[in-house]
């Protein structure tokens, strides 16, 4: 017997939950009707295409991980405010491994500006303020201290560090400490 009380609201978290659980690639409808206990045709009621399940994840997760770094920036500046949002992705990636992924799905215009992105943007700017780079450089630094997240965060959730002798909390913490020394190196030389 299907469930009853299937909203749009529970679909989105029942697709979030798939993907923390079996991987972003296997968010299908069927995937997430069989969590909510429905019939595949009773889910299409509140979602166009598998697409749109996707999108909806990625919106949570974009939304979830906004939430979590103004928590963790609110009264930091400069290394302070770098390591906290370092560490709000890391975290992030490492509790909702398929949300992680989700985050870095391709969104159209329209609904990245709609959705939680610009705020990301938003506080890497903030962050960015107490390093005192004038544009364009505080574009590349978002560019590059996104890379640097994002490159360190997949790489880490790939096993690619697990077959060496230093520890990953280790290399973490170096690449944050060269992060912030870069930062405040270019902001000296553009002074």
């Amino acid at each position: 017997m299907a469930r009853t009380g299937v909203t749009s609201e529970r679909v989105t978290q029942a697709a979030a939950e798939v993907a923390d659980e079996l991987g972003f690639d296997q968010v299908t409808g069927s995937a997430v009707a069989r969590r909510l206990g429905v019939k595949d045709p009773s889910l299409y009621a509140h979602i166009s295409n598998a697409r749109e399940l996707k999108v909806r994840v990625a919106l949570l997760a974009l939304a979830e991980l906004a939430d979590k770094a103004a928590a963790a920036l609110a009264g930091r500046s400069g290394r302070e405010a770098l390591v906290a949002l370092g560490n709000v992705y890391r975290d992030y990636a490492k509790a909702h491994p398929g949300r992680y992924a989700a985050a870095r799905f391709e969104l159209d215009p329209e609904t990245a500006a709609a959705g939680a992105g610009p705020r990301h943007s938003e506080m890497m700017r903030a962050l960015l303020r107490g390093y005192d780079l004038p544009e364009p450089d505080q574009t590349d630094a978002v560019r590059f201290l996104g890379g640097a997240f994002h490159g360190y965060v997949s790489l880490e959730m790939a096993g690619g560090f697990s077959h060496t002798p230093r520890a990953a909390d280790d290399s973490w913490a170096w690449a944050l400490d060269t992060l912030d020394l870069a930062l405040r190196s270019r902001a000296k030389g553009l002074t």
